[in-house]
């Protein structure tokens, strides 16, 4: 293994402590030096023939080994670890945006407890099966706003999906507004894919740009926008609150389905009609499995400590030391 190219440090704040190195060893040239004899001679004659000691050569030896452990030691702080175990893996490259339709009609109690928190929970769902992608969600109903941009924020965009009302703003559907506030949140994406799921129950009928318009500009900058009409064919139940409570009637909702094919043939989607729970989780299981572009990539997840043989030689050297120190060594001062 070679350490300069292989090993990272997981704590490398610790490699700090490297500083102290040269100033223990300053201090200890500073200190020997002011320690040493002053021995002066009558004559050149008595230190003519004088020569050092092998064990006087040596004599710095025990320092040396202590600063080679202090170092070995605050390498072992820093925890090296060596990165093995490559694989090849996918992820996914998709950016995706949500358009989600809040105006007054998906109350209608044709879904469970009503069209809104139905189609709120689906998407939810939607989310926890996408990890690896960016998500964001815009609303509409008479006007539209990002709720949250692009995100891998995921927990951050479901608990603000989940808290999603009708009279946000004023009512109204929308359509091309939240199409064309989804296409700006997407234009500068560099992602693979780049998608729109628009979710309404109504027709068009406020807002200043045309949905057809707006679905032009999807075209133009490459997202696919899958649209999904939801709601029961006929007269559906509707809460409306008077003055002895809330009371029910039925009332038709109409969706303009052929505007939604129409969006979504333009853009290279696909447009869903789901006229209840379940068949709205099963369009949100089809674009899952539409919308799966693929990248490889070599992914590095094992980690493997290798600060054991670090440690044991700088306890070998404090030892060796240690051993000098109160043995061969201890006559020299």
């Amino acid at each position: 293994m070679n350490w300069f190219e292989d090993i990272l440090f997981a704590w490398p704040a610790f490699l700090y402590l490297l500083l102290l190195v040269p100033m223990l060893t300053a201090h200890y040239i500073f200190k020997h030096r002011s320690s040493a004899p002053d021995i002066k001679y009558v004559h050149s004659a008595f230190i003519k023939n004088a020569r050092k000691s092998f064990r006087l050569h040596l004599m710095h030896l025990p320092f040396i080994m202590r600063m080679l452990a202090i170092i070995l030691l605050i390498l072992v702080l820093a925890r090296p670890q060596s990165t093995s175990g490559s694989r090849d893996v996918s992820i996914e490259g998709i950016d995706i945006m949500i358009a989600f339709d809040i105006s007054g009609s998906m109350l209608a109690e044709d879904f469970r407890p009503n069209r809104m928190e139905a189609a709120k929970e689906t998407a939810i769902e939607f989310i926890g099966m996408r990890p690896n992608d960016r998500i964001g969600m815009t609303v509409f109903s008479g006007q539209s706003f990002t709720l949250v941009p692009l995100t891998t924020d995921h927990a951050m965009l479901k608990d603000l999906a989940g808290r999603v009302t009708t009279g946000m703003v004023e009512d109204g559907t929308a359509i091309g507004d939240g199409l064309a506030t989804a296409i700006n949140r997407l234009r500068d994406s560099d992602a693979i894919s780049r998608v729109i799921i628009l979710l309404t129950d109504g027709i068009n009928n406020a807002g200043v740009i045309d949905p057809l318009t707006a679905a032009e500009m999807a075209a133009l900058f490459d997202i696919r926008v899958y649209t999904i009409g939801v709601g029961s064919s006929g007269p559906v139940p509707y809460p409306f609150r008077g003055p002895f409570g809330i009371q029910y009637r039925d009332v038709e909702i109409p969706v303009d389905e052929a505007l939604l094919q129409e969006i979504a043939n333009m853009t290279g989607g696909n447009y869903y009609w789901a006229d209840n729970q379940d068949a709205l989780q099963n369009v949100y299981h089809e674009i899952d499995r539409l919308e799966r572009t693929k990248i490889d990539v070599t992914e590095f997840t094992h980690h493997h400590d290798e600060f054991l043989p670090l440690l044991l030689l700088a306890m070998a050297f404090i030892g060796l030391e240690v051993l000098l120190k109160y043995t061969w060594l201890r006559t020299i001062p």
